[in-house]
């Protein structure tokens, strides 16, 4: 992962991206997004992006659960710092199709949901 791209730890960081209210859904994921102020760049450089990966229980075992992050965080490696906004959180759910979507299919699934949030 690019050295301006850092990860979402703490769930009100998760939260304020999910009050935002901006979000894309796909087949394979859903990507909420969020424009951070000067009020809460929880000292944070304008330029980073910060990006945050969650899937629930409905998508099944903690295998399946961890497949689907694992998968889904290669793709935000290759993909964020082209497509990404400097200065936004992203938040990345994990589907129950995540696990078993074919993998090109996930990455363009992504890369239109980053293509959509940035307009």
């Amino acid at each position: 992962m690019p050295s301006n791209v850092i990860r979402l730890q703490n769930r009100p960081q998760f939260l304020r991206v999910a009050g935002s209210r901006r979000k894309w859904v796909t087949p394979g994921l859903i990507l909420q997004a969020r424009c951070r102020t000067g009020i809460d760049m929880d000292s944070v450089s304008p330029q980073t992006v910060r990006i945050g990966f969650t899937v629930s229980k409905k998508v099944g075992n903690a295998v399946k659960r961890n497949r689907a992050r694992r998968r889904l965080r290669a793709i935000a490696d290759d993909l964020v710092s082209g497509y990404a906004r400097p200065g936004y959180d992203y938040v990345v759910i994990g589907r129950a199709v995540t696990v078993r979507r074919p993998f090109a299919e996930l990455v363009n699934d992504f890369r239109t949901a980053l293509q959509r949030l940035k307009a």
